[in-house]
């Protein structure tokens, strides 16, 4: 089974992206709707509101008065939080009891409208934002018949563009027609999502890149997604998650693979990760146990490795031992870079030279086995350490 989240602030166009992956084949589970659900009369969340914000939150009936509990709940932080803690947990409850009850290879699309708040965000192997400029969202709202001013209060008490933009693996731009939204959303299934399902449940590998791209800063911004996902999946057996290699050093051209170390006690605990993080997007290849050795001491340049399965972002999962020389040099490597400008020139051109030859990993060794000891006098040079 494939879980993406979805979200998006209001009035961005979430609903008509969510309405379109059903239309293709997913399986929608609706936190609005559940939200609704479990505050409906006699539920222990209507309780719970009420206990927590008066009996004057009630409609004549029994029912919940949602502008009377908005009224309270959006006053400040605190009382936001209070609302969020009753609700949060019980809506996270019954969206597992509703995915438990979904077959094994279904897609199924959890439409989070705070998915930023919740810190849900890495849990999916992908998330997709809905996003549109506030003055076209505030618009629509007041055509749906909500006042300006509360339309505004609504956007202000959400989670920021930016922050959403810091969760999404995939940004779609509502600032046109309802049609070309939906486009976009088809579109996005098909090339994407379906995929990204099928490559999780056959664990199988997106194509690695095969040319030197110019540096790009979203790199960075890619890698800090990925090494949230890793970290929940991994928990307490990864001691540390860091970006490396070429990607990971501002101003230099490299292939557009987003290479990162998962740091371990042990290759039995890397062995215990291989099902959490194919979960999250990152399959095991069972092919790759070990680093080229620099030394004499080989066994310590084992590793385990996963790749994304995921087609619109190529990477490269490294899980190694903590204190082995395949885990120092990997960081030592990419702060060596950093530091010296004309180090990673130099570097450069190996590549260039690699990426010319059928054998791209081969043909960077020669220059591989010079820099492991340079990179190692410019450490004890410079007192560097992990």
């Amino acid at each position: 089974m494939l879980r993406i989240g979805l979200t998006g602030g209001i009035g961005a166009g979430k609903s008509t992206v969510s309405a379109a992956f059903s239309e293709c084949g997913g399986i929608i589970v609706d936190g609005d709707v559940i939200a609704r659900e479990v505050v409906e009369p006699g539920t222990e969340g209507l309780n719970q509101l009420v206990e927590a914000f008066g009996e004057d939150i009630l409609l004549p009936d029994g029912a919940l008065n949602r502008p009377a509990l908005a009224a309270k709940a959006f006053q400040d932080d605190d009382t936001r939080a209070l609302l969020n803690g009753i609700v949060h947990p019980l809506v996270g409850k019954r969206r597992e009891e509703i995915i438990a009850a979904v077959s094994e290879d279904t897609v199924v699309v959890e439409d989070i409208p705070l998915l930023v708040e919740t810190g849900m965000a890495p849990m999916f192997p992908l998330v997709v934002v809905v996003t549109a400029p506030e003055e076209i969202r505030v618009t629509r709202l007041i055509k749906r018949g909500m006042d300006e001013a509360d339309a505004r209060a609504r956007i202000a008490a959400q989670a920021t563009e930016e922050q959403r933009r810091a969760i999404a693996d995939v940004l779609l731009d509502n600032s046109g027609s309802q049609g070309e939204l939906v486009e976009k959303a088809r579109d996005l299934w098909y090339s994407r999502v379906l995929p990204l399902a099928h490559n999780i449940r056959t664990r199988a590998c997106v194509p690695a890149a095969h040319h030197l791209a110019p540096y790009r800063a979203s790199w960075a911004e890619d890698a800090a997604r990925i090494i949230k996902r890793i970290e929940m999946a991994c928990g307490a057996t990864a001691s540390r998650v860091d970006h490396i290699g070429s990607t990971a050093v501002p101003g230099m051209d490299a292939k557009d693979i987003i290479d990162i170390q998962v740091t371990v006690a042990s290759l039995e605990d890397a062995d215990a990760l291989a099902e959490p993080l194919t979960h999250v997007g990152f399959p095991r290849r069972q092919d790759i146990t070990a680093d080229t050795a620099h030394t004499d001491d080989p066994v310590k340049w084992r590793k385990r490795f996963h790749c994304a399965a995921d087609p619109g972002r190529p990477a490269h999962i490294h899980i190694r031992v903590d204190g082995w020389p395949n885990q120092q040099f990997a960081l030592l490597f990419t702060d060596w870079l950093r530091a010296n400008p004309g180090v990673r020139e130099d570097y450069l051109q190996a590549k260039r030279h690699a990426s010319t030859t059928s054998d791209y990993v081969g043909a960077k060794e020669p220059w591989f086995l010079d820099a492991y000891r340079r990179a190692g006098q410019w450490a004890t040079t410079t007192g560097w350490r992990p």
